[in-house]
């Protein structure tokens, strides 16, 4: 069973899975469609991927510019601050941002929808980060917004060394350069 809450941008939610543990270890449900229509989310996840980070890598923010995805992100071991940054036109939170720490121990994730740029930043010594996509990743159709941006001004947790960007994510336009939205 998952629980849903709601965060402060309609439409993102943060969901925590029941977890059943015992002295052999744990057992969690961390997707189900019944639990997700029951709480009026229509999702169709076609594909999963994972990634592998050290401390200070920061992705994002991506998103596909034609090929819009929801993303269902968790991490499987060490801990991160995900964010979410609102990027459809007609919303009332346009520019606006959500963030959590996930983490392999708190066992949360974030339902990101479409028309949202996402990032995170790794905050323990290594993290396993996983998540479901309702739309096929397409190379030619990424887009991102730089992490820093001043007027989406994203409080990223301190940590003690230096932010780690690919070369692609340093370069990335400030929202009011990228004139990107999303419709609702």
């Amino acid at each position: 069973m998952l629980s849903f809450e709601k965060t402060s941008i309609d439409g993102v939610y943060i969901i925590t899975p029941k977890v059943f543990g015992d002295n052999r270890g744990y057992f969690m449900e961390t997707y189900s469609e019944k639990d997700f229509k029951e709480n009026g989310l229509n999702y169709t996840f076609v594909q999963d991927n994972q990634s592998s980070s050290t401390k200070g890598v920061l992705r994002g923010l991506h998103f596909q510019k034609n090929h819009p995805q929801a993303k269902l992100v968790r991490v499987l071991n060490g801990e991160v601050f995900d964010v979410a940054v609102d990027l459809r036109k007609d919303s009332s939170t346009y520019g606006k941002w959500v963030g959590v720490n996930l983490s392999g121990e708190n066992k949360k994730q974030l339902l990101i929808p479409r028309g949202f740029a996402h990032g995170f930043l790794v905050l323990s010594e290594t993290a396993e980060f996983a998540y479901k996509c309702d739309d096929f990743y397409h190379p030619e159709d990424e887009g991102g917004i730089i992490y820093n941006d001043p007027d989406i001004n994203i409080e990223w947790p301190e940590i003690d060394c230096n932010h780690i960007l690919s070369e692609k994510d340093q370069k990335h336009p400030t929202l009011a350069k990228s004139k990107i939205t999303f419709e609702r």
